[in-house]
């Protein structure tokens, strides 16, 4: 599920490219889809400033990621799908929810909500990277999350304050490690009982594979408990 395509208002495309090359490595038949909605506002990536006349739709963003082969979320089902898995990127928190805005007090794009409790209800895997845990967080009550560390250590965390409200949305916030002491790619996290799988990629300030390689845990880890 894509928010638009461009880290600061849609989906982190190197977080919905590691995605999908893992998904086609682990055999996956994957269909896209976003809310035919519109941005919360469009950025200028190359100045991280608003470009105030601008306007666009979400789905249509983010059909350049999906080289055009995308659906409205209106259309996803659980009948349809083993499992959903939701990139991060500034647009999770501002065109899929509020919380870039509202934090804790967030609302849920209302096809964003329906597709976790749906896949949820139907003991269905939830695969989330990045800031994208927040939507589980606060739709799926009690659910074990991870965004990474929740202090900053130095810059390396510069997202660390997330944690604090992932616990205020009502979720769990389970800390780890940007990398193995012995292994070269992230930790996910695996909620047994949700079925929801968290990898923290670019809240951390890390090279590019080791982001890479931890989304690749977060899809190995649901790809597994689809039991396909």
């Amino acid at each position: 599920v894509l928010s638009g395509c461009g880290v600061y208002d849609g989906t982190e495309i190197h977080e919905a490219s590691a995605i999908l090359v893992h998904l086609s490595r682990g055999g996956a038949e994957v269909q896209m889809y976003a809310p035919d909605v519109p941005q919360m506002h469009v950025i200028d990536h190359s100045k991280g400033q608003p470009a105030e006349a601008e306007s666009r739709n979400v789905l249509v963003e983010s059909a350049r990621i999906a080289r055009g082969k995308i659906a409205s979320l209106a259309k996803l089902t659980t009948a349809d799908h083993d499992a959903v898995i939701f990139p991060g990127g500034f647009g999770a928190a501002k065109n899929l929810s509020t919380f870039a805005v509202d934090g804790k007090d967030c609302k849920v794009n209302r096809e964003v909500e329906r597709v976790l409790k749906d896949f949820h209800k139907a003991g269905k895997p939830i695969g989330l990277c990045c800031i994208s845990p927040v939507l589980a967080a606060k739709v799926l009550s009690g659910a074990e999350v991870t965004v990474g560390h929740e202090e900053e250590e130095g810059g390396k965390w510069p997202y660390a304050g997330t944690a604090g409200a992932i616990k205020e949305l009502g979720g769990k916030h389970c800390v780890k490690e940007s990398v193995f002491s012995l292994t070269p790619f992230y930790e996910a996290h695996v909620d047994t009982k949700n079925k929801v799988v968290t990898t923290p990629a670019f809240m951390c300030e890390t090279e590019l594979h080791n982001i890479f390689d931890g989304i690749g845990a977060m899809v190995k880890n649901v790809l597994k408990l689809t039991g396909k």
